[in-house]
């Protein structure tokens, strides 16, 4: 078993007089890691020592250079595909297939950013458009923020912190890096990473700990410029109450609505919501939650979704045909079974699933369901969905708006005019068209409306926030 600490300006933080905590594999509860726990000392010096190398190092590196070692990064990450691999899936629980492929994005994630951070331009404003303006040039252009707080889940322990990581060093910012701690250990071998791909000691400070002992003072703290976290609702809530004149990025919640109109092809939406669903146990902030089937192919849909979703593999992560692993705790896996036998007793139908056995909860399929039961109206993080009929356009699109969250949905039909139709009229951050809403490219604006969030993510966009205009104004003297 491993033993990993924080690292602060390159140097792991091991003393024995420190809280631990154990990491155990979900699937058979082995353990994993133990971890000494960040403190409050921890967390100043990460930040003061952030604040200085942003100005002693980040400031003056240039362009190429930071784009040499986000490159460097990703071949290295190439390297060692197998190795991340391995690891989130024993510490995440997440079939080895999908970690591989959570790897492949990864790498993608850092070759974004590296193109991107030779391409930060600003604009030449013509100041002589007002009066009074002539004989003045004006330049505007982007600067970084400083040191930039990254919080991120367990559910993707390094596509999702590269997007927080990779886009912060892109544009010349330096990162506090608070990943969650039921799933460090990727983060951890992720700053060593860039320390061999030539990254300065002290531009990325990890600290291994709990969001109650340097989460919280991390976002309150006066030397961080910028908090981009994803995670649930209630503490996205009160990151932003806290963080005062921060910029703030927030990944929430969602509980993504699917429409398949009468004209859907009904195999190919099948097989793919059924991944979209049931992928990774659910835990995915895009996870197709809810699916709205037009009455004419209901009961053709449901019996195709029902076989597909019997045909899934579940047990251990570690194998290859291995579809469906375990939840991240078995509390968690708990909860959903609760939810799961609460819809039953107001009256919905298990059609499919709704076992559990320690962490794993069987991919379920549920009918008969009511808006208002805890299944549709939150966030269900888990295998579960449920297969709902429509029969108008107007109806399916109130039932898909009638929610606190709005992250992703998807449509499916051959008529385009209804496609987009529909897709301007639904509340989402993102609407994909014969796609399905858990798809997400690494290049895209993501980001939710509602109470799904604020900021968008996506290399390109991350760098625009964790950037800042500078206006400078030229008068320009006439007399030779």
């Amino acid at each position: 078993m491993m033993q990993i600490g924080s690292v602060i300006d390159g140097e792991e933080r091991l003393e024995d007089n420190r809280q631990t905590m154990t990491v155990h594999n979900p699937f058979n509860n082995e353990k994993v890691a133990e971890l000494k726990l960040a403190t409050m000392k921890d967390l100043d010096d990460a930040v003061a020592i952030g604040f200085d190398k942003f100005h002693s190092v980040m400031k003056a590196m240039p362009a190429h250079e930071r784009a040499d070692i986000l490159r460097r990064a990703a071949d290295l990450l190439t390297e060692k595909t197998e190795d991340f691999a391995t690891i989130i899936s024993n510490e995440a629980g997440k079939p080895i297939k999908y970690s591989r492929g959570e790897v492949e994005r990864s790498i993608q994630v850092l070759r974004f950013a590296s193109e991107l951070a030779k391409n930060i331009t600003g604009e030449v404003l013509p100041m002589d458009a007002a009066i009074g303006g002539e004989h003045r040039m004006g330049l505007v252009k982007r600067e970084p923020l400083g040191v930039v707080g990254a919080i991120t889940p367990f559910n993707f322990p390094l596509n999702l912190s590269l997007h927080k990581l990779a886009p912060a060093i892109a544009a010349g910012n330096t990162v506090v890096f608070k990943p969650a701690e039921k799933t460090p250990i990727s983060a951890y071998m992720l700053v060593k990473l860039f320390q061999e791909a030539g990254l300065p000691d002290g531009v990325i400070n990890l600290l291994i700990g709990t969001g109650e002992e340097v989460g919280a003072p991390l976002v309150t703290h006066d030397k961080v410029h910028k908090i981009s976290f994803t995670g649930s609702l209630p503490v996205g809530k009160k990151i932003k109450e806290t963080a005062g004149f921060k910029k703030v990025t927030l990944e929430l919640g969602s509980n993504s609505p699917n429409l398949l109109f009468e004209d859907a092809n009904i195999d190919y939406a099948a097989t793919e919501l059924v991944k979209g669903a049931f992928a990774f146990s659910g835990q995915v902030c895009i996870s197709a939650q809810r699916i709205y089937v037009h009455q004419d192919i209901y009961d053709s849909f449901l019996e195709s979704y029902i076989q597909k979703t019997k045909a899934l593999q579940i047990g251990d992560p570690t194998k290859e045909e291995t579809d469906i692993g375990p939840m991240i705790k078995e509390e968690e896996a708990k909860r959903a079974k609760q939810w799961i036998d609460d819809a039953v007793d107001k009256g919905a139908t298990i059609a499919v699933g709704g076992e559990r056995n320690g962490s794993i909860l069987s991919p379920t399929i549920m009918t008969n369901v009511d808006e208002n039961m805890k299944i549709i109206a939150q966030e269900v993080f888990a295998p579960i969905v449920s297969v709902i009929p429509f029969n108008t356009e107007k109806e399916v699109i109130q039932y898909s708006n009638n929610s606190i969250y709005g992250l992703q949905a998807g449509v499916f039909t051959k008529d385009i005019n209804r496609a987009l139709r529909v897709a301007d009229r639904l509340e989402m951050g993102g609407v994909w068209i014969n796609e399905i809403s858990t798809y997400r490219q690494d290049n895209h604006p993501y980001g939710g409306v509602k109470q799904s969030g604020v900021g968008k993510e996506g290399i390109k966009y991350a760098m625009e926030d964790m950037t800042q205009m500078k206006f400078i104004g030229i008068k320009i003297d006439q007399n030779n």
